[in-house]
């Protein structure tokens, strides 16, 4: 109790720098102070407390104790943490699934600007989800999150452009799409920018980001490469195809 109260009394003199430094570090040291922040009242602490148990970081795993700390936080009007309210009532972390909560949460988180909040309601949205189905709704918050450099959303609104879900086909507006999401780091969208690099006649620009897809991406993107490159006739994108057959040759780390 003298421990939680000389580290109440520390908390209470740090600056917000400090603070975020201190609820950022590394689990296991912070475990404590994190914890006692957010037995405080610190919605940042309660976020992060919630993500550190949900998985088993620094703490023992506890789903629903986890639920619990993200709705607390979530309840001061943290969008961070709606969003990952939503997540657990998506995939049934500590509560039952129930989509339509989680599609509630989600908006609530996209309409405080939370990126990912906008991108997961966008998802539900766009398949159904919870809500009515309305793609061109979608679109709008997909293109919300995209606007915040979200590489995820910005891949979708690409799709959605390029295949009219939604909105009108637009190809030039989707190749726009799909070379900032391969610039944010996302590999699906590094491979359909590959993609269409390829079918405009660009391999050797294609082929770069084809390895950078294959570099970051699951065994399953690499096998996809693998099978598009098949029969391409370029000599760049032949020495990729090689490339990309040797990383899955490679066992994996660890």
């Amino acid at each position: 109790m003298e421990e939680n109260q000389q580290r109440l009394t520390r908390l209470s003199r740090m600056s917000y720098g400090s603070l975020h430094a201190l609820l950022a570090g590394d689990p296991v040291a912070a475990a404590a102070w994190v914890r006692c922040a957010a037995e405080c009242g610190v919605a940042a602490a309660q976020l992060r407390l919630g993500r550190m148990l949900l998985a088993g970081r620094g703490v023992k795993p506890d789903e629903q104790a986890a639920f619990g700390w993200f709705a607390r936080a979530a309840n001061q009007g943290d969008a961070e943490a709606m969003n990952m309210v939503g997540r657990c009532h998506e995939n049934g972390w500590g509560v039952p699934v129930d989509l339509e909560a989680a599609a509630a949460r989600y908006r609530a988180s996209a309409e405080g600007g939370h990126d990912w909040g906008q991108y997961n309601f966008g998802n539900l949205l766009f398949d159904g989800r919870g809500v009515a189905l309305d793609r061109p709704q979608a679109l709008r918050w997909f293109l919300q999150a995209a606007s915040q450099g979200h590489g995820r959303a910005m891949n979708l609104v690409a799709r959605c452009l390029e295949e009219g879900w939604g909105c009108g086909r637009n190809t030039e507006d989707a190749a726009y799409w799909y070379c900032q999401s391969a610039r944010s780091g996302y590999f699906r969208g590094q491979f359909n920018y590959a993609v269409l690099l390829t079918e405009r006649g660009h391999a050797e620009a294609a082929a770069d980001w084809f390895l950078k897809a294959a570099a970051g991406g699951s065994a399953q993107m690499r096998r996809v490469i693998a099978s598009v490159l098949a029969s391409a006739p370029h000599p760049a994108l032949h020495r990729v195809r090689a490339r990309v057959l040797e990383l899955l040759a490679e066992p994996p780390n660890g």
